[in-house]
């Protein structure tokens, strides 16, 4: 039997909201020390830090995830996963063509950097990324199982741009049967209140600064009758759960 815990919300210095200090060899170092054995990179609207983050993972023997915390056009935030780098790419290239596009004002959203798999700055986003796309809700996971990807909503538990404070109520109509919680201690009132009984809950960190990272203990987990063999085979069992869930 083996026990991963996860983080699949997590934010880099790319999101315009997250500390410069969440670099991606950070968030890997962090994740180690914390005992989080699997953890998803999911910048708001792109995955540009994702390479750099799969590099440094690698290093510290912590799984990682390719992700996209998308804003759609409702502005509501949606977590989606997907199980190659590669694909989290080419979602990366279809979101860019869906943004609206205003100048990112570094003075007040903070710097939006890109980095290499050392930490060092190669770019800047111009543009600011938190902003809402053209991507409606509806459209988001038939657009994110394009790529191979998981789409669901995120911090549903959550008034800023959570789904529930913005449409009234969980969007069953879209046919998610997965949600993330960002507070386990809501999930028995939101299962009765919103009909959540057949949905399962997720539960992340959406850390914006290294300190908003939890601990493993504090995670969920996933756990698998046999030890899968290397960083590939894990996520795919991850991703097998997932899609069965």
């Amino acid at each position: 039997m083996s026990r991963y815990h996860y983080d699949f919300h997590v934010h880099s210095c790319l999101s315009p909201c997250g500390d410069a200090d969440n670099t991606p060899n950070n968030l890997a170092g962090m994740a180690f020390l914390n005992g989080v054995r699997i953890m998803a990179l999911t910048d708001h609207n792109t995955s540009r830090n994702c390479p750099a983050f799969f590099a440094a993972a690698r290093r510290y023997g912590v799984v990682p995830i390719a992700g996209m915390e998308l804003t759609t056009s409702e502005d509501i935030h949606a977590v989606c996963l997907f199980e190659t780098l590669e694909a989290a790419l080419a979602f990366n290239d279809e979101v860019d063509k869906r943004r609206i596009r205003i100048k990112n004002r570094a003075d007040i959203f903070g710097d939006q950097l890109i980095l290499d798999d050392e930490d060092n700055v190669i770019g800047h986003e111009e543009d600011l990324l938190i902003n809402a796309t053209t991507i409606s809700l509806d459209e988001a996971p038939l657009l994110v199982a394009e790529f191979d990807g998981i789409c669901y909503p995120a911090h549903i538990d959550r008034p800023a741009n959570g789904a529930i404070e913005i449409l009234g109520d969980f969007p069953h109509y879209v046919g998610f049967h997965l949600a993330e919680l960002h507070d386990k201690a809501n999930r028995e009132s939101y299962v009765s209140t919103y009909g959540l009984e057949g949905i399962r809950l997720l539960f992340s960190s959406d850390a914006h600064y290294l300190d908003q990272l939890r601990e493993g203990d504090d995670n969920d987990w996933f756990e698998f009758d046999d030890d899968p063999s290397g960083e590939q085979a894990v996520r795919a069992r991850v991703f097998q759960d997932l899609r069965l869930s």
